[in-house]
C-alpha cells in the first residue's frame, strides 16, 4: 500500500524553513571564509539580515547553525535511494543517487558544495564543527537502513542491513571528506563517491 501524501506545509513552515536554510548558507560562508574561531553568532545574525534572538530561536550554537546546509546533502542522497525503481542493483543505485546528489544541479546548486569543502576544511581546528557533522552522518545512517534494506530485501533491523548502511554511509562521507581535502571540481566529490563504492563491491552487494 502506497503511503499516504504527506500534508503540504503551510506558509509560516515554509518561511521557516527558508530563514533557517539562510541563516544555515550564511554561516558556512562565514566559517568558509573566516573560519569558526572568527565567526561570532552575531556576525551571522548581521549578514543573514535577522536578529540575534531570531538566531537562537533555530539555533542552539554558531556551529549548529550549519547543520541544514550539511544534512541537506545527505536528504537528498536518501530521497534518491528510496526512488530507486524495484529491481535496480544494488551498487548500481548507490552509484547512480551518490553522483545526482554529488553533482551541481537545479536544487544543489555548486555554491552549497563550496560552502561544504570549506566547513570540511576548517573542522579540523573546530571540534564542535566536527560534532555536528559526525551527528548529521548518525543521523543518515539510522535514515539510510530501511531504504537500503528494501532495496537489497533484507529485514531492516538485521546485522546485514545495519552493516550495509554504516558500510554506504561511512563510504559516501570518506569520499566527500577526501574531496574536500583536495583541489578538485565539484564533480571531484561523485568521482570520489562512485570509486569508494566500487572499492566496497563485494561486502555491500553480497551481505552473505
Amino acid at each position: 500500500m502506497a503511503a499516504p501524501d504527506r500534508p503540504a506545509p503551510t506558509l509560516t513552515e515554509r518561511r521557516k524553513a527558508a530563514t533557517q536554510q539562510e541563516i544555515a548558507l550564511t554561516a558556512a560562508r562565514l566559517f568558509a571564509e573566516r573560519g569558526a574561531d572568527g565567526t561570532t553568532a552575531e556576525d551571522i545574525a548581521r549578514a543573514a539580515g535577522v536578529s540575534l534572538r531570531t538566531f537562537y530561536r533555530y539555533f542552539r550554537t554558531k556551529e549548529d547553525a550549519v547543520a541544514p546546509l550539511l544534512a541537506d546533502g545527505s536528504r537528498q542522497w536518501i530521497e534518491l535511494l528510496a526512488a530507486t525503481a524495484p529491481g535496480t542493483p544494488l551498487l548500481a543505485a548507490l552509484l547512480d543517487s551518490a553522483r545526482a546528489s554529488l553533482t551541481p544541479a537545479p536544487g544543489r546548486p555548486a555554491e552549497n558544495l563550496a560552502w561544504t569543502r570549506g566547513l570540511l576544511r576548517a573542522m579540523p581546528e573546530d571540534p564542535a564543527l566536527r560534532d555536528v557533522w559526525h551527528r548529521i552522518h548518525h543521523d543518515a545512517e539510522a535514515a539510510l537502513r530501511p531504504v537500503l534494506a528494501t532495496l537489497a530485501e533484507l529485514p531492516p533491523d538485521s546485522l546485514d542491513a545495519r552493516l550495509l548502511a554504516a558500510a554506504a554511509n561511512t563510504a559516501m562521507r570518506v569520499a566527500v571528506e577526501a574531496w574536500a581535502a583536495e583541489d578538485t571540481g565539484p564533480t571531484g566529490a561523485a568521482d570520489l563517491a562512485e570509486t569508494a563504492f566500487r572499492r566496497l563491491t563485494g561486502p555491500l552487494t553480497d551481505p552473505s
